[in-house]
Parts: structure tokens; C-alpha cells; sequence
């Protein structure tokens, strides 16, 4: 419990205006250090922290404080950590999950939205966030006719401000590009980055899949639909660099396995590829516990692990360190190396969410693919 609310509840006389003071005088949860207190006010049989790190309880109980309508818990959190939750609140024999009224601090994914605690140290990337000097690039809808699938499918393109149409640009594909746009602001990062000569000017595809656990489960038919569908049409429309080092692929979670995959099963069709807390579930000995969406997953991954290739020259990981996919990513590692891989990997005091993958989006595209800022002359 941090001094603060200690010296609230240590008080001789405590009045109803004494917590409202409490409550608006200070910002939630409250941060000391490590430590880190989690504060609910209201009537409530029961109060429970959900959050989602590995290794750490899903629920962690509240105390009722004496002599107030507060309830509270702490936990110890490393420095520089972001983590996101919700409160469980039980209250005549009803429970419901909701995000921390004192939290004002909130982040959105496909499935709705959590309260963000952030640590001691965290602090949200100036460049993830509008920059008026940026100039902006536009987005713009194309359709391909998939021979893949069998079907016509949609995607965005991203042309940065300065496109014109007798130069040439790399090329990234990212998969989850619409989820990428809407939770860890692809555009906005995009136009700062690119504004500030961290990387080149580049036409970005973003594809969005309608069912992406089958498709991204190491699945050929994706594979074929970046490699033979939608590269062709890219290069036909728009002018592209006519080089393998120019183009990247990346995804998160599924999306991860799906870059991996396809780099795999077309070598030389990608430079380099960027991602992020890859589903890379295998099994060794036994059957894997991941459920059976995970399968398809485990005979790529088991099949890439025995006979790794070099699916590209260039290499960005990252993870959260308080996912339970950290292991996975850590064994690929090695995989990759060991193929002359130039590989980079960063974790990160987060979990499996877009705002983790966001915050390592600068590292990872300057690094892969840098600008004028980064170029350093001998």
C-alpha cells in the first residue's frame, strides 16, 4: 500500500469529504516505486484485479479498507512496465468485469477495450502520437482477385506524402493491417517516422483476413495469396523497388506465424520480416496444451524447427516478457541464427496487446529498413 493511501486510512477521523479529496487529488492506480496500488471505490462483496501476465495470478483480491468505501491491493511492478486489466466486482451475488472508474488511461483491441496501469518509467512513445509538422500519407482501397482463395479480397495501401509516381519505393505488407491502423496507430507512426528520416518514404499493403486463425495457422493458400496474388499486383500498380531487400512482411500473434510461414514457403520472395509475440507454438515431447486452433501451428513450427531454412536476411522480434508466448520466441531465436539470419530481438515490460506492438514499431521498422537519419557515413 502506498503512503499515501496509508496515511488516509491512518487518520483519527475520516470523513466522506476526506476521500473525495483522496480520490480527486491523485491519479490511479498509484504508483510508488515497484509498487503499485490498485484502488476501487463502492459497495462491493468483493473487488478482484484481472489482469493478464504470465506467471502471475489472474485474480488478485482487494481488501476492504476500514472505515471507508475503498477497496485496494498491491502489486509489485517492474520498472518501465505496462500492463492492462480490468476489476471484478461481485455485489449481491452478481459479477461483472469493468474497466477502473479512477482510471482514465484506457486501450482498445478487436474485443473491446481494458485500463492501462503504467508502471514507473513507462511512458507512451512521443512518436506513436500526432505530430502536426508530420505531413500526412493517404489511404487508399484496392480489390485483388485471389487465385489463392478462390475470391476476391480487399486491402489498404499506404502512400507517405511525398509519393510520386516516377519514383520507387520498399515495400511492407503487414498482415492485420486494419487492426494495426485502428489499435497501435500504424498511420500515425508511419507519417512521424517517415517525417523524421527514421525510415524511407514506403508503400505499405494492409491486409485484413476474414477468418485469420485458419489462414495465418501456417496455411499455404495464404501463403500463395501474398506471394502470388497480392506481390504481382502490388508491383503492377504501384512503383515498387525491384529487389528482394526491399520488401518486408510483418504480423502479431497469428499474424506472426503467417509472415514466417509464408517467408518459408517462398524463400527469396522477402528480405526481411518484423515480428511481434509470434504464435509459435511447437511441441517436442507430447501433445501441446495451447488448444486445438493451435494445431496446424505445431506441424509448421515442429516442421521449421527440424529443418530450419532462412526465411530472410533480416530479422525483428519482440515480446512481451509477461506473455506466456515469450518461451516460443526465445527458442526461435537460435533457430534463425543459426541459418545467417541477421536477427535482432527486444522484450518488452508488457504483455500480448497492440500497444506493446506498438511501442516497438519505431525499433523495429528503422532497424529493418532505415532512413537518412540513421545512415552513418565512415
Amino acid at each position: 500500500m502506498t503512503p499515501t493511501l496509508k496515511k488516509l486510512i491512518q487518520k483519527n477521523t475520516l470523513e466522506a469529504s476526506d476521500i473525495d479529496a483522496f480520490v480527486q487529488d491523485n491519479e490511479f492506480p498509484l504508483v510508488d516505486g515497484t509498487d503499485v496500488t490498485f484502488v476501487y471505490r463502492g459497495a462491493a462483496d468483493s473487488v478482484n484485479l484481472r489482469c493478464w501476465i504470465s506467471g502471475l495470478d489472474t485474480a488478485q483480491p482487494f481488501q476492504a479498507l476500514p472505515g471507508t468505501d475503498l477497496w485496494a491491493t498491491t502489486i509489485e511492478l517492474p520498472k518501465g512496465s505496462r500492463i492492462e486489466y480490468k476489476l471484478e466486482v461481485t455485489r449481491q451475488g452478481k459479477r461483472k468485469l469493468i474497466l477502473d472508474p479512477l482510471n482514465k488511461v484506457i486501450a482498445h483491441d478487436p474485443f473491446g477495450a481494458n485500463s492501462v496501469c503504467q508502471g514507473f518509467g513507462y511512458e507512451r512513445p512521443e512518436w506513436a502520437s500526432h505530430d502536426p509538422l508530420s505531413r500526412l500519407g493517404a489511404l487508399e482501397r484496392k480489390r485483388i482477385d485471389s487465385q489463392a482463395f478462390g475470391e476476391p479480397r480487399d486491402i489498404q495501401v499506404y502512400l507517405p506524402a511525398t509519393f510520386r509516381k516516377n519514383r520507387r519505393y520498399p515495400l511492407l505488407i503487414v498482415h492485420d493491417g486494419d487492426d494495426y491502423l485502428r489499435y497501435a496507430d500504424l498511420k500515425i507512426v508511419l507519417d512521424n517516422l517517415t517525417h523524421r528520416l527514421e525510415i524511407p518514404p514506403m508503400i505499405v499493403a494492409l491486409t485484413q483476413s476474414p477468418d485469420r486463425l485458419a489462414e495465418y495457422a501456417g496455411n499455404d493458400k495464404h501463403a500463395q495469396f501474398l506471394a502470388k496474388d497480392l506481390l504481382p499486383l502490388m508491383s503492377t500498380e504501384y512503383p515498387l523497388i525491384d529487389s528482394v531487400d526491399s520488401r518486408c512482411v510483418m504480423g502479431a500473434s497469428f499474424g506472426g506465424v503467417a509472415t514466417l510461414h509464408a517467408a518459408w514457403r517462398y524463400p527469396e520472395h522477402f528480405g526481411c520480416l518484423l515480428l511481434q509475440s509470434g504464435s509459435f507454438a511447437f511441441s517436442d515431447l507430447g501433445r501441446h496444451k495451447r488448444g486445438p486452433v493451435f494445431d496446424p501451428v505445431v506441424r509448421f513450427m515442429n516442421e521449421f524447427r527440424e529443418q530450419p531454412c532462412r526465411p530472410a536476411d533480416r530479422v525483428f522480434m519482440s515480446c512481451g516478457v509477461y506473455e506466456s508466448l515469450i518461451y516460443e520466441n526465445r527458442s526461435l531465436v537460435p533457430h534463425l541464427q543459426s541459418k545467417g539470419v541477421d536477427l535482432r530481438f527486444e522484450e518488452a515490460r508488457d504483455a500480448h496487446n497492440w500497444e506493446n506492438w506498438r511501442d516497438r514499431l519505431r525499433i523495429g521498422l528503422s532497424w529493418l529498413m532505415p532512413g537518412p537519419a540513421w545512415l552513418v557515413y565512415e
